[in-house]
């Protein structure tokens, strides 16, 4: 790609929250064996060589991540998980029924005494922004993939140690055109 960004979304490996279905946002809980099997496989899925830059969050489970796929990646807080607040840690069957109901509608979500997606957007596209033109590793957290896969028009849960393309047309543009996680298939 010659111009814009080309950005692969990483989501960490399997840590015994995630394992459990446990709402993980801030909390740095590390990654299980089979979080870091995961993260070692990445190796063989993503770019690499000159021009390839690789970008983790600050929290362990995604550094780690990103060390196991053979990434020398630079810290940005803006790629953190979504601050749960109150909820995290709590499975689907301990919320209440109105928080089941914003979750369900996620993009006006906001955790009692966390943060609201509106603002995970702001600091992801924020993020996003600054890139310069060319390709890019994201190592991050499945609420800030599925918010830019929704953006993107499609919706999914996000599996530990998935990885989805993005294209953007532009560096610093706000369109974006889902691309297969395949370097060779786009």
């Amino acid at each position: 790609m010659e111009r814009g960004l080309d950005v692969w979304l990483v989501r960490h490996g399997e840590t015994g929250w995630s394992r459990d279905r446990r709402y993980t946002g801030w909390s740095d809980v590390p990654l299980t064996g089979a979080g870091e099997a995961q993260a070692e496989a990445l190796r063989d899925q993503l770019p690499s060589g000159t021009g390839v830059r690789a970008w983790t969050s600050p929290l362990g489970r995604c550094v780690r991540t990103a060390e196991l796929a053979g990434l020398d990646a630079v810290v940005d807080d803006r790629l953190r998980e979504l601050d749960f607040g109150d909820i995290e840690g709590a499975r689907w069957d301990d919320l209440a029924g109105d928080v089941q109901e914003q979750l369900l509608d996620f993009d006006s979500f906001s955790a009692p005494n966390g943060e609201s997606t509106a603002d995970l957007r702001s600091r992801v596209h924020a993020f996003l922004r600054s890139l310069p033109t060319g390709r890019h590793v994201v190592v991050t957290h499945g609420g800030v993939v599925r918010m830019l896969l929704r953006e993107a028009g499609g919706d999914a849960a996000v599996a530990p140690a998935a990885v989805v393309r993005l294209r953007f047309p532009e560096a610093g543009a706000a369109m974006m055109t889902p691309c297969p996680a395949s370097p060779s298939s786009c």
